[in-house]
């Protein structure tokens, strides 16, 4: 029986729940993925839960916010002044977005004050984790041609084109 390392595709069915800061949980649909491991990049945490396994091998695992989409960092909750912000676009709870000198300028509103906004910079979803359970489905070896594949689609993402 295979076991999943380098260069096996790897077939998994998954179910996961996003942790949101405040408490909330999203429970997602099961969903099935197909990838050629240590090829096609997973979450390190993925990644080091999954070496080993074999077809119809179960796994839970938690993967943290620093992994996903970034921790929460308190730091980035400023006070900024009001002052060439558009009034009509401060609204607590909402994103604001204004083009300023060719950039993007974009936070969470969290509180409007007299002559400033406290503002939160952090991404937009940093500090969300994820529950997983998954099943090992199928291991196989992938093919040269699937593994070449995989390699030109990683490299793409890497540079933002794919």
């Amino acid at each position: 029986m295979d076991k999943i390392s380098a260069e096996k595709m790897v077939t998994l069915s998954y179910s996961m729940k996003t942790h949101i800061p405040d408490g909330t949980v999203k429970e997602h649909r099961t969903e099935r993925i197909d990838f050629i491991f240590g090829v096609d990049r997973q979450v390190p945490t993925l990644e080091k839960a999954l070496e080993g396994k074999h077809e119809g091998q179960k796994l839970s695992l938690t993967i943290p916010a620093g992994e996903i989409y970034g921790e929460h960092d308190p730091e980035l909750i400023r006070e900024i002044p009001k002052k060439g912000l558009i009034k009509q676009r401060l609204k607590p709870g909402r994103y604001y977005r204004q083009m300023k000198k060719g950039m993007l300028v974009s936070f969470k509103i969290l509180e409007i004050r007299p002559d400033t906004v406290l503002a939160d910079l952090n991404r937009p979803m940093a500090g969300i984790w994820i529950s997983m359970d998954a099943e090992v489905l199928a291991v196989r070896d992938a093919s040269k041609d699937e593994i070449d594949s995989a390699m030109e689609s990683q490299i793409k993402r890497n540079i933002g084109c794919g």
